[in-house]
């Protein structure tokens, strides 16, 4: 058994996750992120390390896409449609549908509102994706003869999904982000007992120790709350995909229990956004989805 990491971003850094994995013979690239703290070529994940000569079709065997963050997939559009890979791309259903929002809306923020040079167009966007292959959670698939993978149920955002991959005996997984506290869409992360010679795994905050969920949701809405009625308004800038869904139903159900009648707005962008959980509902756990 031979396995190998290549990490081309995401080592003692946050963003610009891509790590490429070489095992029993087979190249996995793991995650295509882009680091959203620079503008120049640390940017994106130098893939000149997978091969020189940039004949990526044949330097890898697949690539994994854990979920729709930009700092997952926003170097993808660039990999496929500029430097040239045209092999096989995978993830799952709602991350192929979200992800190309995510990558539109940040290309407009990139060049339209602030110029930057373009690095990729919204063309190369839809090229790109046309490429990707959607797999199901707990789907074994069969990339070849010799590999396969398995998605597995993150819980980090609406589908999140940790990867196992087998070669021969070999077998692995990497993780993603994922989250092991469940909330009000989403659940906790779920894998099977799994034999493996191989964890790659998410460890932002592997060492920090914070409040629990309910102590810090009780501080937010007694903070919105006392502004509310000392007649007093409240903006809440947050991602429109995952912790905005979180918020309104968070903000609903207090609402209600405290008979509260101050209405709650939200942006026009983000309307269409927050029902696409509901086009996945079979990416939802059951104690979520009966909830």
């Amino acid at each position: 058994m031979a396995i190998e990491c290549l990490v081309l971003g995401a080592g003692q850094e946050v963003g610009k996750s891509c790590v490429v994995v070489t095992i029993n013979g087979k190249r996995i690239m793991f995650d295509c992120g882009m680091h959203m703290g620079y503008d120049d070529h640390r940017r994106y994940p130098d893939f000149s390390l997978i091969s020189k000569s940039r004949d990526f079709d044949h330097s890898l065997d697949c690539v994994i896409i854990t979920h729709f963050h930009l700092d997952h997939v926003g170097a993808l559009p660039y990999f496929t449609e500029v430097c040239g890979y045209n092999g096989p791309i995978y993830m799952t259903y709602p991350t192929k549908a979200l992800a190309p929002l995510m990558l539109e809306d940040f290309r407009k923020v990139l060049v339209d509102r602030r110029g930057e040079e373009e690095q990729f167009t919204s063309l190369h966007i839809s090229q790109c994706m046309q490429k990707v292959i959607a797999i199901d959670l707990k789907q074994t698939l069969q990339v070849d003869d010799d590999l396969q993978i398995r998605a597995y149920y993150a819980g980090h955002v609406l589908g999140a999904a940790m990867f196992y991959a087998k070669v021969g005996e070999s077998a692995m997984v990497y993780t993603g982000d994922y989250n092991m506290t469940p909330d009000r869409h989403l659940g906790a992360a779920q894998i099977d007992r799994l034999e493996l010679d191989l964890l790659i795994t998410e460890s932002t905050y592997a060492t920090t120790i914070r409040d629990s969920k309910y102590a810090r949701e009780r501080e937010f809405l007694k903070a919105v709350h006392e502004c509310v009625a000392g007649g007093g308004k409240v903006l809440i800038p947050t991602f429109a995909l995952g912790r905005a869904q979180e918020l309104c139903i968070l903000l609903d159900d207090y609402w209600e229990r405290m008979n509260l009648k101050v209405p709650i707005y939200f942006s026009a962008g983000m309307i269409q956004l927050l029902f696409l959980p509901f086009m996945y509902l079979n990416m939802l756990p059951g104690e979520i989805l009966y909830s």
